[in-house]
This record gives structure tokens, C-alpha cells and sequence, in this order.
């Protein structure tokens, strides 16, 4: 099955999930128009991204039974593509949530929830509610089975993780009052670890391995180990192309410099200026100006910043690959769920 034919397929699940909070929502004997609202919401917030989070459950759980996703039979398929949706209204949780904090103005190329008219900070409970769909559903489909304490335990903990990451950035590069002393390698480490690395890494690997049923601790900290690695390495390339990217090439306008992004890139520079970058990095970096931002790209040039953004790329890549190739298969956990993400971020440009 080619990629389309496989978001397609899942896509057509996310119709059936609303049909059931529909119907959940209806046995509340809620009004019809606030059951329209919220299903205005799910339609406008889930959906519309690359929905590689939810994909990724599904072909981790073919790998570890051995099969390809088209092959799953049709109750698995659908176990696994419910969680994976669990994980899509998490992310929309998260960015409905994130747009209002940040006072974005799109997402995925239209106004952010809180924009649309009539919405407003109404979006506030909506954010709270698409979480809430992701126990509603998880009770509904794997209360009966073993491993249903830990799919919520899972995703309580992934969403505090997160949320960790999300006050550390918020805290740390404040766009309305620039402080580059606020950062560091190390806070920008923890930011994108807690922040991106637990819930599109992790948590995709983790949920289908508790259905498959391969979930010692030991198989859980191998993935863990390597997954993390691995999805800070995939926010460190998106701050590069962010910056070093064309906007044809990424499918967006990088805004991480005007918007004062606690980003590898700016914390790479501050570790290599002298005085006189330094002062033209705290006088231009987070100004809303493209004269501003082009200094500051030129400066990062000057600093051979992509030249360091390479060899950090080929020196993770190599590490995760020796870890990968000592990975214990003996419980029943495979490479092939690791390589599979390793490959589909290596050299990615977009």
C-alpha cells in the first residue's frame, strides 16, 4: 500500500471516531448545537496535518506481528488506528493550546482555532475536550484488556512530559521581552526532549508495543533510549531548515529568528561568537524586522553554523545506528521499528 492509499485508509477511521463521540455526547442528552460545535473542532483540528504520529502506530504494530499495515486484519487495523488517533487529538490538544499561549496566527495553512469566528476563548475548553475524547475512546475499545492501565498511564505521563517542555519554553525565550542569557544547549536539550521527542517519538513506538504485547521494561528502555535521541535530533534538523531551508523546500516561511526560538541554531552561535557578534545577536535576534533577520542569518553563516549542523548530523546518525545494531530482539522487539524512524528523518528536508 503507497502512502496515500495508507492515510486515506486511516483518515476513514477518524470519521468513524467521530461518530462515536457524536453518539457518546448524544446518550449525555447533550444539545445538538454544542454537539456541532464539537465536532466543528474535531473536524478543523485533527486532521489536517502529515498525521505521521498516528501512522507511526500502525506500522509499528505491522513490524512487530511480522506483517505490512494492508495486511492487518480489520479489528487489529482498527485497535491500532484508534490509537493512533489518540495520539492526533493529542497533538491537536497541544496546538490549539499552543497557538493561543504563542498568539499564533495559522496553523497548517488557515487561522488558528481561536481566530475563526465566533471561537474565540472558547477554544480554551475545546482544547480540553479533545484531550478528554482520548480517554472517552480508550475506555470505550481497551477497557477489556490487560494492557488498558498502561495505555493511560502512557499517555498521562507523555502529556506532563510534554507540558514540562512547553513551560521551559515559554519561560526560557518570551517573545515579548528577548533574553539570550536564558539560553543554552542544555535548556534547549530538555526542551525539545520533554516538548516533541516523548509524544511523536516514543509514544507512538510505546502504545504499540503494549498491544502487541511486547512491553518488559527492558524493550520499553531500548526504545526509549533510542527514540529520544532521535526525536531531539529530528527537532535539531527542523531548527536548522527552519533557518537554512527555502520556504519551497520546507512548504513554510521560517519564523524561529523574529519569533526569539530558544533554537539550536541561535544556542550553536552563542557558543562560538565574539563580543562584537554577540552585541549584533542581542540587538537583532527576536525583532520582528527582515533587516534584523537577515543580519542574524548572515551572522549564522559567518559562524559556519551549517557546516556544524552537518557534522552533528552524521556523528547522531552514526550513534543511533550502533545502538541500533545492539538492540536485544530476544523478547520479540525488532530493529526494523528503529530503523524505520531513523530513516524516514535522515537527510529529510522537509
Amino acid at each position: 500500500m503507497d502512502k496515500q492509499a495508507a492515510k486515506d485508509r486511516f483518515i476513514k477511521e477518524f470519521d468513524q471516531l467521530v461518530k462515536e463521540l457524536q453518539e457518546i455526547l448524544t446518550n449525555y442528552k447533550m444539545p445538538q448545537e454544542a454537539i456541532d460545535w464539537f465536532t466543528k473542532s474535531l473536524d478543523y483540528n485533527t486532521p489536517g496535518g502529515k498525521l505521521n504520529r498516528g501512522l507511526s502506530v500502525i506500522d509499528t504494530y505491522a513490524i512487530l506481528k511480522g506483517t505490512t499495515s494492508d495486511k492487518l486484519g480489520d479489528e487489529e487495523y482498527k485497535k491500532a488506528a484508534l490509537l493512533g488517533w489518540c495520539i492526533e487529538l493529542l497533538q491537536a490538544y497541544f496546538l490549539v493550546a499552543d497557538d493561543m499561549m504563542d498568539a499564533s496566527k495559522t496553523r497548517r495553512g488557515q487561522p488558528c482555532w481561536y481566530l475563526v469566528e465566533g471561537v474565540g476563548n472558547i477554544a480554551i475548553n475545546d482544547s480540553f475536550m479533545l484531550e478528554g475524547a482520548i480517554y472517552i475512546l480508550l475506555k470505550k475499545h481497551f477497557r477489556q484488556d490487560k494492557y488498558y492501565v498502561d495505555l493511560l498511564d502512557l499517555f498521562h505521563e507523555v502529556t506532563f512530559q510534554t507540558e514540562l517542555g512547553q513551560l521551559l519554553d515559554l519561560v526560557t525565550a518570551d517573545e515579548e521581552h528577548v533574553d539570550l542569557d536564558k539560553f543554552s544547549l542544555e535548556k534547549h536539550s530538555f526542551i525539545v526532549t520533554f516538548k516533541t521527542a516523548y509524544y511523536s517519538f516514543y509514544l507512538p513506538v510505546a502504545l504499540s508495543m503494549f498491544m502487541v504485547g511486547v512491553s518488559s521494561e527492558e524493550d520499553l528502555k531500548q526504545a526509549r533510549d533510542i527514540l529520544i535521541p532521535l526525536g531531539e535530533y529530528f527537532q535539531i534538523q527542523d531548527d536548522f531548515l527552519d533557518c537554512f531551508g527555502t520556504p519551497e523546500q520546507i512548504g513554510k516561511i521560517g519564523t524561529d529568528i523574529k519569533d526569539n526560538k530558544c533554537s539550536w541554531v541561535v544556542n550553536k552561535a552563542l557558543n562560538k561568537v565574539n563580543q562584537a557578534q554577540r552585541k549584533l545577536l542581542d540587538e537583532n535576534y527576536g525583532k520582528k524586522d527582515d533587516e534584523s533577520e537577515q543580519r542574524v542569518k548572515d551572522l549564522f553563516k559567518e559562524l559556519e553554523i551549517e557546516k556544524d549542523y552537518y557534522q552533528y548530523e552524521e556523528s547522531i546518525v552514526s550513534e543511533l545506528k550502533q545502538k541500533i545494531d545492539q538492540v536485544d530482539e530476544s523478547r520479540g522487539f525488532k530493529k526494523e521499528v528503529l530503523t524505520s524512524f531513523l530513516g524516514k528523518v535522515y537527510k529529510r528536508s522537509k
